[in-house]
């Protein structure tokens, strides 16, 4: 399999004719019929149906032409990075990220990016999910780093790794030297969350019915940071990313039965072309993120191996 066919099979998908797509990607309509055959070929199964003149795409072939556009125009923003690498960037990017990203990753991803380009502006903005995804749509954004949103709309998702959520308790919590606390175990708990307009406390609600267990939530509040301070002046519990938390007075317990989990990621306008600087900055996004995820288990359990001593 080429790229050519990838091409061929998105311009036929996008035109349903052969003389169309032909025109379209300038090669004769022999020529893109047989590399569509071939292409048939090559995955096992019919993509297109021809009936008469006239063609309709498959079942199989629309669930695969999401796929293909999506590597297509990875494929496309690469090149687009490869041509203009030894070229100084420049302009501006507009970045959206939520609270718990905006604390380590995008500043990280910052300093990396301006070792190579300070000719670049980057303006970063703390917003919420549902807000960072309205204004990519609206094109005040270039990038968003945020939760999977419940509804994409025309937005790409691209996730870079699975978070599992974790208890936060202060030193004068009763789990405070727990290895890990099962979900069950939180019925009356008193607890900090996050507001219901948040995609992370639906999963936690879920987590929480699936465990038959009822906390007390006795705050909800928009920002994590003062989530934190309120675990550490209390005895009142929260459940957080671990990312979140730098504060060595404070333990994260591994929660279990179900765990929660999130999925993080960048978001794109999925109509529209990218500027080149904030590609690229994606790209420090997805390797840092990488680095992060890779390190972060065998630190948590040293944590806890420090704290059963």
């Amino acid at each position: 399999m080429e790229l050519r066919h990838l091409r061929y099979f998105v311009a036929v998908a996008e035109e349903l004719s052969f003389t169309n797509a032909a025109e379209k990607v300038h090669v004769t309509q022999s020529t893109l019929s047989h590399q569509i055959k071939q292409l048939e070929d090559e995955v096992g199964c019919q993509l297109f149906h021809r009936i008469g003149r006239r063609i309709q795409i498959t079942e199989t072939g629309e669930a695969f032409l999401e796929h293909v556009q999506n590597a297509l125009r990875e494929v496309d923003e690469g090149m687009g990075i490869v041509r203009t690498a030894f070229d100084a960037l420049s302009g501006e990017i507009r970045i959206g990220a939520t609270q718990t990203f905006n604390m380590r990753l995008i500043p990280h991803c910052m300093a990396l990016f301006f070792e190579k380009h300070t000719s670049v502006k980057v303006q970063v903005l703390e917003l919420p999910g549902d807000e960072i995804a309205s204004r990519l749509l609206t094109g005040e954004l270039d990038i968003g780093v945020a939760y999977r949103p419940a509804s994409l709309r025309s937005l790409r998702f691209e996730p870079l790794y699975n978070e599992e959520m974790t208890l936060l308790v202060g030193e004068r919590h009763p789990f405070f030297r727990r290895r890990f606390v099962r979900m069950a175990e939180l019925h009356r708990q008193k607890l900090v969350l996050l507001p219901h307009t948040f995609v992370t406390r639906a999963i936690l609600e879920e987590c929480f019915r699936t465990a038959n267990a009822e906390p007390i939530v006795i705050a909800e509040m928009n920002a994590i940071a003062p989530m934190i301070e309120l675990v550490s002046a209390t005895e009142i519990a929260a459940i957080v990313s671990e990312h979140a938390v730098t504060r060595n007075d404070l333990r994260i317990v591994p929660l279990e039965s179900p765990t929660p989990v999130r999925t993080p990621g960048l978001l794109w306008k999925r109509e529209g072309s990218r500027n080149v600087a904030a590609r690229y900055f994606a790209s420090l996004i997805r390797s840092v993120a990488e680095n992060e995820n890779s390190r972060r288990q065998p630190i948590r359990r040293r944590k806890n191996r420090k704290i059963e001593k």
